[in-house]
């Protein structure tokens, strides 16, 4: 029981009510009470903390859909807890974690692990995915129906894709049958093995480089086997205007696909590799700007569904080194939200339609309670000051790593309070 709280003279911003105004919110419990208009002036319960927020946008607590922590067995990269401060301090409420750990998440007692230590040290919401084949080998399925039974939110063989179509066949009828979401990666194990967007630019740089055709052909095999199968299919991280064309004209046939992207994809290009910058050493690669515009285009009009932060800690042994034995990845719970005010700041996509990709959306394709400020709903709330300016500088990041692409980077905007059940777990 918490004693009930009012924030007033906020800017409410819900995408699940398509509601933009002016006025209060009233949380008590743990639950939102009231939120808009109709929370202003209307008085209070006695005892109620009332709280000026004037300047502030109050919006469903931000919900990732992919992040990778180290914890089983790389908790010097990052525990859940770690992560769980990071993701407060980035306006994340919830987050769903990668099975790709050590030993890999493919089992019930992995899955109630990952809860309980969620429960015991996690200051935000945590949801696991488990593995879709044991061991993350692509071979044999695991078990789907216990594993969604004890909490698993989705099923991804996490930075690895499923190159083996029967399996994947078996795994998405399977899934069917527990209405549960399979996630993928889309990348060529072929034509994938490159560092670099394919290019002039990988060329002048003697990097071996990966082409769009790496992404798009597996995208387009794994939408045949959704078709086939009619089971529920996300394409976890798309970086490409053909995969964007796929995605659609799939929707069209009747096939039952979500995409996502990685904030990184968004919002850099691949001429932010620089000399050799290892940080910018992600997959996917970095595409081109041409790319990354249609991409931004692709998510305003709804082909793309969610952005993603792509957290992937990595420590200075996997990054500091030459750019082709770099290891992929960064973290990005912390900048996820700065980073996406980029494109409103810039007039590439309204706030509301953003709100909805990093909160509303991916809430309602992972089944979890959250991405609304409706009354009744648990109390996940991110303030957000859209004009305050910041510079990200890695010894100010709460996760463990410090692999940020971003590192002196200058943001107009972030998550200033962070609500979860009514308590604030993060403040600037």
């Amino acid at each position: 029981m918490t004693a009930p709280v009012l924030l007033t003279n906020l800017r409410i911003l819900d995408p699940s009510r398509n509601l933009d105004e002016m006025g209060g919110l009233l949380m008590a419990d743990g639950r939102i009470v009231a939120a808009g208009a109709n929370a202003r002036n209307q008085g209070a319960p006695e005892g109620t903390e009332i709280r000026d927020c004037s300047g502030l946008v109050a919006v469903p607590g931000l919900v990732d859909a992919q992040v990778f922590v180290g914890e089983p067995g790389n908790e010097y990269r990052e525990t859940i807890e770690s992560a769980s401060r990071a993701a407060a301090a980035g306006g994340i409420t919830s987050f769903i974690t990668m099975p790709d750990t050590n030993p890999v998440i493919d089992d019930i007692a992995l899955v109630e692990f990952v809860q309980k230590t969620a429960r015991d040290k996690a200051l935000v919401n945590v949801y696991p995915s488990a593995a879709l084949t044991k061991g993350l080998l692509g071979k044999e399925m695991t078990e789907f129906g216990l594993l969604s039974a004890a909490g698993a939110v989705s099923f991804t063989n996490g930075r690895s894709p499923v190159d083996d179509t029967m399996v994947l066949r078996r795994a998405m009828t399977y899934a069917r049958e527990f209405n549960a979401i399979i996630a993928c990666e889309t990348r060529d194990p072929y034509l994938g093995g490159g560092v670099m967007n394919s290019g002039v630019l990988a060329s002048w740089l003697g990097l071996s480089g990966i082409p769009r055709e790496a992404e798009i052909i597996p995208l387009e095999r794994d939408l045949r086997v959704a078709e086939m199968t009619g089971g529920a299919y996300h394409a976890s991280r798309l970086s490409v205007p053909g995969s964007a064309a796929a995605v659609a004209q799939a929707r069209q046939r009747g096939v039952k696909v979500t995409c996502g992207i990685s904030i990184n994809n968004l919002t850099l290009n691949e001429n932010d590799i620089g000399e050799y910058r290892t940080f910018f050493k992600l997959y996917p690669p970095l595409r081109g700007e041409d790319d990354r515009v249609s991409m931004v285009e692709a998510l305003k009009n709804g082909t793309i569904d969610i952005i993603v932060s792509s957290h992937d800690p990595q420590d200075v042994d996997t990054k500091r080194v030459p750019f082709a034995d770099a290891a992929d990845g960064a973290v990005g719970l912390e900048t996820m939200l700065a980073a996406a005010l980029r494109l409103y700041h810039s007039g590439g996509i309204d706030l509301m339609r953003l709100i909805d990709a990093m909160s509303t959306r991916p809430a309602a394709i992972f089944g979890l309670d959250a991405g609304t400020l409706k009354p009744g709903a648990k109390a996940d709330i991110t303030l957000i000051d859209l004009d305050y300016p910041w510079i990200v500088s890695k010894d100010d990041l709460v996760s463990r790593s410090k692999n940020t692409p971003f590192d002196n980077a200058r943001f107009t905007g972030r998550a200033v309070q962070t609500y979860v059940r009514g308590l604030r777990v993060h403040s600037v």
